[in-house]
Parts: C-alpha cells; sequence; structure tokens
C-alpha cells in the first residue's frame, strides 16, 4: 500500500517537473527562429509505463476523454509554438465547459470513426481546433461544419450541398469525408501526419512549395522549419497543445467535463420526407435538439433525395423508428405542383392554398414576389406548416447578433462576457488572434446556441 502510494506521487512529483521542463524549453525556443525550431520529446522524463502501472491495472475507460487518453500519440512533443498554444487554451478557464454539451453530442463518433480507421486519436480532435466542436459554424470564408470544409474542397471530394441539404455540416458525411481527405494528404506525404494536417488548413499546393523552397535551399522539409501562413504556423500545435492538456489535465488543472464513453444518437429510417418537427413531436424532443443531430438538414422539411435517414438521441431511436414505419401518408410532406397563371400573386396563390407567402418563398427558393406566368411553384400540403417553418429558420447556431468593440475590449473579455470560445469568435469573423481588436471594429457573434 505504502509502495503504491509513494509510486503515485513520485508520478505527480514527475510530470509536474515535465510541465516545468516544458515551460522552460518554450521561454528557451523562442531564442531560435522558427524555421530552426525543434520538438523536444519527452517521454523518457516520465516513469516506465511498467512500473506506473504494475500495481493500477487498466479497467474500462472511465469516461470518452479517458478514453482518448491512453491513445495520445503527440502529446509528448514540444517547442515555443506548442507552449504558446497550450497557453491559449489554458488561460480560457471555461473553454472545456463551454464545448461539454457538444463533446457530449459529437466526440463519441468521431474517436469511433479514427480509430476504425487506425488514424492517431488526435484526428479526433481536430474539430475542436476546426469549429470548437459547432457543425452550424460557418466562417465568414464560407468554411463550415466541425470540419470546416470550404465549398471548393467539399466539390472536390464530391459532397452534396444543394437548398435541402449540406453535407459539411452533417455529422457523419463531413466525418466521412474529411477523414477520407486526411488519409489521402497523409499517404501524398509519406505518412507524415504534421504535414498532411497543414495541407487539411492551408492546401496540399502551398505546402508542396514550402516543401520545394527549402529543397532548394538545402534547409530541412518537416512542418515545423517550412515557411507556412500564419494561421498554419499555429494551427497543428493547436492540435498538440489540447492533446498534452488531456493527457497532463490533472498536473495543468484543467477540469475536463464528464462525456460518455457512450454513443449519444443512433441513425433511423424516416420512410420518406416529414418535417423536423412532426420528427420531433412523436420522439419526444425539443425541435432544437432534433436539429442539433441533424445540421445537414437545412430546410424545415427533411431532405427529399438521399439515404432517407435521420440522427436522434439513442433513448428515443426505435419508439421514433417503429412511430415512424407507422406514419400516414397524410401526416408526411405532400406537393402539389400549380402552374402560374397571368394575373397570379404569390399573396393570392397563398391564400388559395391556405398557406403564406413566406413558406411559398422558402420551398421555391424566391427573394421577392415577382414570379411568372407559366412557371411552376411547389405547395407543400401538410398540417403543420406554419410552426415548423418558424421553428426551423430559428436554427440551432444561436441568435445572430452584431456586437462593435469597445474601448478595453480583447477576445478573452468577450469571450467571457458572452459564454462563448475565443476560437469561436475567431472563427465566425476570420480574425487574426495576433492582431489587437480595435474600437469600433464590427463582428459577428452566434449567442445561445447550445
Amino acid at each position: 500500500m505504502e509502495g503504491s502510494v509513494l509510486k503515485t506521487l513520485t508520478h505527480r512529483v514527475t510530470v509536474a517537473c515535465l510541465l516545468l521542463f516544458l515551460s522552460a524549453c518554450s521561454i528557451q525556443d523562442t531564442r531560435q527562429p522558427e524555421s530552426t525550431a525543434t520538438v523536444t520529446p519527452a517521454a523518457e522524463l516520465l516513469p516506465p509505463a511498467s512500473e506506473l502501472e504494475a500495481d493500477r491495472p487498466l479497467g474500462p475507460p472511465v469516461d470518452l476523454w479517458d478514453r482518448i487518453r491512453r491513445q495520445l500519440v503527440m502529446h509528448t512533443l514540444h517547442n515555443a509554438r506548442i507552449g504558446a498554444a497550450r497557453e491559449h487554451y489554458l488561460k480560457q478557464s471555461r473553454y472545456f465547459e463551454l464545448i461539454e454539451p457538444r463533446a457530449a453530442r459529437y466526440l463519441y463518433h468521431l474517436v469511433e470513426e479514427v480509430e476504425a480507421r487506425d488514424m492517431p486519436i488526435e484526428i479526433a480532435m481536430l474539430p475542436l481546433v476546426e469549429s470548437a466542436l459547432n457543425p452550424f459554424a460557418i466562417s465568414n470564408q464560407s468554411a463550415a461544419g466541425l470540419w470546416q470544409i470550404m465549398p471548393g474542397t467539399a466539390d472536390y471530394l464530391g459532397m452534396r450541398r444543394d437548398w435541402w441539404f449540406d453535407a459539411r455540416l452533417d455529422i457523419r458525411e463531413s466525418t466521412t469525408h474529411a477523414l477520407d481527405y486526411l488519409e489521402s494528404l497523409n499517404a501524398d506525404f509519406d505518412g507524415d501526419w504534421l504535414l498532411a494536417l497543414a495541407a487539411y488548413n492551408s492546401g496540399k499546393g502551398r505546402v508542396n512549395r514550402a516543401i520545394t523552397r527549402n529543397k532548394n535551399k538545402g534547409l530541412a522539409t518537416d512542418y515545423w522549419s517550412l515557411e507556412l501562413p500564419r494561421e498554419t504556423r499555429r494551427y497543428v500545435p493547436r492540435l498538440i497543445a489540447l492533446s498534452t492538456i488531456v493527457a497532463f489535465s490533472e498536473a495543468l488543472e484543467v477540469a475536463l467535463p464528464d462525456v460518455p464513453n457512450t454513443p449519444s444518437f443512433a441513425a433511423i429510417e424516416t420512410g420518406g420526407q416529414i418535417e423536423m418537427l412532426r420528427a420531433a413531436e412523436l420522439a419526444g424532443v425539443d425541435l432544437i435538439e432534433l436539429r442539433s443531430f441533424n445540421p445537414g438538414q437545412l430546410r424545415w422539411a427533411t431532405a427529399p433525395q438521399g439515404d432517407g435517414k435521420i440522427l436522434v438521441p439513442v433513448s428515443v431511436a426505435d419508439p421514433l423508428e417503429r412511430a415512424l414505419s407507422e406514419l400516414p401518408d397524410s401526416e408526411r410532406v405532400t406537393w402539389q405542383h400549380y402552374r402560374i397563371r397571368r394575373g397570379d400573386s404569390l399573396i393570392r396563390i397563398a391564400k388559395n392554398f391556405d398557406t403564406q407567402v413566406g413558406l411559398l418563398r422558402e420551398v421555391n427558393n424566391l427573394r421577392g414576389n415577382l414570379i411568372r406566368a407559366g412557371d411552376t411553384l411547389m405547395i407543400p400540403d401538410s398540417a403543420a406548416w406554419q410552426a415548423s417553418l418558424a421553428l426551423s429558420q430559428r436554427g440551432s447556431t444561436g441568435v445572430r447578433r452584431g456586437y462593435t468593440v469597445r474601448s478595453g475590449d480583447s477576445l478573452y473579455v468577450i469571450a467571457q462576457r458572452f459564454d462563448i470560445t475565443i476560437d469561436e469568435i475567431i472563427s465566425w469573423n476570420d480574425l487574426d488572434p495576433d492582431r489587437y481588436l480595435q474600437p469600433g471594429q464590427a463582428l459577428t457573434l452566434f449567442l445561445g446556441g447550445d
């Protein structure tokens, strides 16, 4: 017993020394040019695993973070850039608290998919860097979803994007395509995951050009030696910093939220197009919760084409699938096609079909009131369209709000004031975090999204 306690104390002291060592390395590395940045492996400073675990055999993971922690491979890497990235997260005292609801919904699926491909488990945490685990996140440059996939990349990967559905926002489809892309990049860079991650952020061509420049100068061609955009120089260190924080959360006094090591959602068959509100009612869940699992569904009803599945909380999956299989056509979305006549207006057509102009605009993708004789309008025939339309337009990203930077504001101050993360503010506004905010600067925030 005494020996076990002594070993535990020795381990904690050693970890504390390791972290002090990492801090010292951070100070030393700042004096070096970035092109000569080195990575300090610190694994030898830890007691051998056999000594640590001799009296403490590993059982099942306590939670999802524990499952991740056991598989980390980048957590012992360190240099000045990684140290700065670690401080970026540590100074956000509520960072993990704020992402807890999203981690509970999405992180298990990410871990499962990454493990199935035998990729470094850190890849499952990449959406924390990309979007703070917000599948509704859309940057000012139109990168979207958990994995922040650009429209051009989505087209290259063959991802569906139309009026009804955006695969970049869909939890399963975006993850599948992002991991496919990362595996492809890893192969292109001969198994170097750091270069693959850099290419995911800034583009394969940009990384290859940086490698060519260094080769022509007789310089090293590893990630740390390349001249890359500022965002990409921060990108990989942030993922490694998260790995370090999860690995040494206790020593760093970071309280990781409880995230169950169990699936949070299941995919079920809808049996045809259905209003999201009707599905929520049958499931006994709030529409906003249902939408949080189905961010790729862009409209008030499920997409008419596709695999015919939606994601729902595990607890309601079986009864909801049974209810949907028994749902009569009269309670599903059906359509009438109306050929516009001379003299028609949206107001007159809406009145004739007991609907609203706003719904006609919504389902026919009309921006104004202009319609032309001879064109055809799609008119949904369903019972609860008014409530469905109103609620679907609320979304799950939160209320969009403009904010004007005040004197004394910083990213940290604004994040604390509105219970959001610094990374979210940066993503929503395409900010350079190394530049100070200016009084009068306009920002866009999405509040109350969880």
